[in-house]
């Protein structure tokens, strides 16, 4: 049995699909990226305040189901420029602090609405 989870605190889905999935004792977070859940624009200013944006929007998902960054055991961070990722990984370890998620982080060719960072998550209950 799977639940479709939705939440005001985050932007809401730009296609067909959902914020985040309850499945079987998991909660399967799609990528945020940069959005602004209030105006639905991108947050701009560098890699370092779109970071931000990103693991707030990701946390307020992860809020709305009672979990917190703790709780996520596996993340993919999706970089548009691997030289990106000293800054982004200074802003990761302020959200993943104790007994930090397995991780996987890659470089892509382009992300939607050309941001510089996607991040997208598995946390437990």
């Amino acid at each position: 049995m799977k639940t479709v989870i939705n939440t005001n605190g985050a932007p809401q889905a730009i296609g067909p699909y959902s914020q985040a999935i309850k499945a079987n004792g998991f909660l399967f977070v799609s990528g945020q990226i940069p959005l602004d859940p209030v105006t639905g624009q991108i947050v701009y200013g560098g890699i370092e305040l779109q970071t931000y944006q990103v693991l707030n929007n990701l946390k307020a998902i992860l809020a709305h189901e009672g979990l917190t960054c703790d709780n996520v055991v596996k993340t993919t961070v999706f970089l548009k420029d691997m030289e990106d990722f000293a800054v982004v990984n200074k802003v990761y370890a302020q959200y993943f602090i104790n007994e930090t998620p397995a991780r996987a982080c890659v470089q892509v060719a382009k992300l939607p609405r050309d941001v510089s960072v996607e991040i997208e998550a598995i946390a437990v209950y």
